[in-house]
């Protein structure tokens, strides 16, 4: 049973007070009021203004949501309180929107007297090349490995230079006796006195023949003679002069001593066993295999630069000395060999180096460097700044390189061109140069 509270008790719907009969005061609904859940900024069940429920602590205590019994338990609609409330919030709520867009207003002002700090570089006509880079081992262009011709007893001369025996890494020049081959029967037995004597004997011999012809004292069989005798004479003594060189081991061009196996000096060795090889690496050589489609832009004598790995700010002149002009079918390539002048001797046969082949050369062109530039769908941009303004600028691009790229159309010499900075300029910003 729904009772209402009261000072002095609870009264239900017939009147009952604490379970006697009382008569109420104050006038009752139909149904008991229930107060119910505020939603969405009013009462979901408002009892009409004017409707009075008996004043009392404990009424309030158990709804104090319900703050519209005055002293008297007049009913208050709290529809009207909440309007002027919410009224009040929207006022207060617009009027800080108002602020806040001021605000930013002002802020957006200044934002925009900010000068964004640039450094430029004003362009000057250069020259742009456009490279075929490849790489490759390069070789010694002359070596040679020396072998004994005969049988003999090793003996390893001494360097004039170092003055001691002939090791690696000695540079020779072309004829010097390296090694010296002993052995005395041989040398016997070339006969090479006998043979030079021989020699000038039927050397007079001829000339007396000779002389005796033109008076008529000797016939033409004779004189032939003479000159068979000569000439076998000749070849048997330059022969043995020939053996007996290959007795001394020579350099065949001048070079570096790249390989000497070791000989216990005294030892007979045999013939045929390598002796020491030689190296010339003034000037070397490069094989290189190019695509195919690089055939049209190659031609001999053309210019190349070598760059060796551990040595990347040292640049060496070559050139192409050979082209093949057949396409390997399973590779798509041609073959190309590279003349290197190596008389620094920065080079060694063996490494392993970046060629470029210089394809195209343009002078006094408008150079500018490639990390300047901004690519976007419907083109190619940089910043130049003319008057503390940065002024976008479409380009055209033609050569480049790795570092550098040619502009055919769009900036002019003399242009302040942005080179860094510019990651965040926008179309008529407002910039400040700086060094």
């Amino acid at each position: 049973m729904q009772q209402i509270e009261y000072k002095n008790g609870f009264q239900d719907r017939n009147g009952m007070v604490d379970g006697a009969f009382h008569t109420p005061t104050v006038r009752r609904h139909p149904e008991p009021f229930q107060p119910r859940i505020l939603r969405l900024g009013k009462w979901r069940e408002d009892p009409p203004a004017g409707d009075s429920y008996p004043p009392g602590r404990a009424f309030a205590a158990r709804y104090p949501m319900l703050k519209a019994l005055n002293d008297g338990g007049v009913w208050k609609a709290p529809t009207a309180i909440i309007k002027r409330k919410y009224l009040k919030n929207a006022i207060l709520a617009l009027a800080m929107l108002v602020t806040f867009a001021s605000c930013n207003n002002e802020e957006s002002n200044i934002q925009t007297e900010i000068k964004i700090p640039v450094s430029v570089t004003i362009i000057k006509p250069e020259s742009i090349s456009r490279f075929i880079e490849t790489t490759g081992t390069v070789y010694s262009s002359k070596e040679g490995a020396i072998k004994s011709e005969l049988t003999g007893i090793y003996r390893l001369q001494t360097n004039p230079a170092t003055r001691r025996p002939f090791a690696l890494g000695d540079m020779v020049r072309a004829g010097q006796v390296i090694i010296r081959l002993e052995d005395k029967e041989f040398e016997n037995n070339l006969q090479l006195d006998g043979k030079k004597l021989s020699l000038e004997v039927s050397e007079n011999n001829l000339n007396k023949q000779k002389s005796l012809f033109e008076k008529g004292g000797v016939t033409q069989t004779e004189l032939n003679q003479a000159s068979i005798d000569y000439v076998n004479s000749k070849y048997a003594y330059e022969n043995a002069e020939i053996q007996k060189a290959k007795m001394f081991v020579k350099a065949p061009f001048t070079g570096v001593i790249v390989s000497i196996p070791y000989h216990t000096d005294g030892v007979r060795i045999d013939q045929g066993q390598e002796l020491f090889k030689v190296m010339e690496y003034e000037h070397l050589l490069m094989d290189v295999k190019l695509p195919e489609k690089h055939l049209p832009e190659v031609t001999l004598n053309q210019r190349v630069q070598i760059t060796n790995y551990n040595l990347a700010t040292d640049t060496i002149i070559g050139k192409i000395s050979q082209i093949s002009p057949v396409i390997d079918t399973e590779t798509r390539t041609f073959q190309s060999v590279l003349q290197i002048n190596n008389d620094k001797k920065l080079l060694r046969p063996g490494m392993f180096i970046k060629a470029a082949i210089l394809s195209e050369q343009r002078d006094s062109t408008i150079v500018i460097p490639k990390e300047t530039i901004i690519s976007r769908q419907d083109g190619k941009v940089v910043f130049t700044v003319e008057n503390g303004i940065a002024t976008e600028k479409k380009i055209t691009t033609g050569l480049e390189n790795q570092d550098v790229i040619e502009v055919i159309s769009g900036l002019k010499v003399n242009d302040r061109l942005v080179v860094t900075g510019f990651e965040t300029l926008r179309n008529k910003s407002k910039v400040s140069v700086i060094q």
